[in-house]
């Protein structure tokens, strides 16, 4: 077997490393957890001498079948072959009905923010997602205002976020160029919801809406507030200044000064317009 670089497989050769993930977890042996891209299966053999039972998502054929053979004496794993991006409701009802999961990975680094959204975004949310990422990514995650990001929104807006510890590349194989580190999410049990000023209830925000509306903020950095926000959502500047004094946000301010809070204020009066 060998590395697939297309498919940005690293793997973990450091066993500290590998305890170091499931005490993030936090497993029990009630505990069923969902894998993404097990390769040979080390993380998964660990994940599976604590937790109740291991599902592994695997898109490449000849190793899942690898792992398969290599952790045959695993009767409390299952490797499935599929793309983790493209899982159906079906899969969850089947492997997870009690839908308290948690989600454990050595996340290929083009797929990170992709894979934590879809996860966030699902109705089948995990309970905990314990991640390997690149440092970098990690670090914008918990990014907070003056340095918020788009990425940092949308995970703080569904989960709070924690770096556990920090990887440096000499622990995979083959060596990455970055060095990664061990990132903890827990989704919020409710999502945030207007103040109660407001006559709207929990789950009123659509989040379609809301996303939009915060790209549109970040799609030009440099710019002021209400520059990157009437361009972005192709409204009157004088309407989006207007918004912005009702939300109490100064038109001059960048959208990486901006709280969550913030964006839900924002979100509640430009829905208005």
């Amino acid at each position: 077997m060998s590395a697939q670089k297309r498919l940005g497989q690293h793997f973990l050769t450091n066993t500290q490393v590998l305890q170091e993930i499931t005490q993030a977890a936090r497993l029990t042996d009630t505990d069923e957890v969902l894998e993404i891209g097990p390769g040979l299966g080390t993380l998964t053999r660990a994940l599976a001498q604590t937790a109740q039972r291991v599902v592994a998502i695997e898109k490449d054929i000849s190793m899942a079948k690898a792992c398969r053979g290599i952790n045959s004496d695993l009767s409390n794993m299952k490797i499935v072959e599929g793309n983790a991006l493209a899982l159906s409701d079906a899969f969850f009802k089947e492997y997870f009905p009690k839908k308290k999961y948690k989600l454990v990975a050595n996340l290929p680094y083009y797929l990170t923010s992709a894979i934590i959204r879809f996860f966030l975004e699902s109705k089948y949310r995990p309970v905990m997602m314990v991640l390997m990422v690149q440092k970098e990514v990690a670090e914008r995650m918990i990014a907070l205002p003056p340095d918020a990001n788009l990425l940092s929104v949308a995970v703080q807006f569904y989960s709070t976020a924690e770096i556990i510890t920090l990887v440096p590349k000499q622990n995979f194989w083959p060596i990455p160029k970055v060095d990664s580190a061990v990132i903890r999410i827990i989704p919020h049990q409710k999502l945030p919801t207007p103040g109660r000023s407001s006559p709207a209830r929990a789950g009123e925000i659509d989040e379609k809406k809301f996303f939009r509306l915060v790209k549109a903020g970040f799609g030009e950095r440099r710019k002021q507030l209400h520059n990157s926000l009437s361009g972005g959502l192709h409204l009157d500047d004088a309407k989006v200044k207007q918004v912005l004094a009702k939300s109490r946000i100064a038109p001059e301010r960048r959208a990486q000064t901006l709280t969550i809070p913030d964006w839900i204020k924002l979100y509640q009066n430009i829905d208005k317009l």
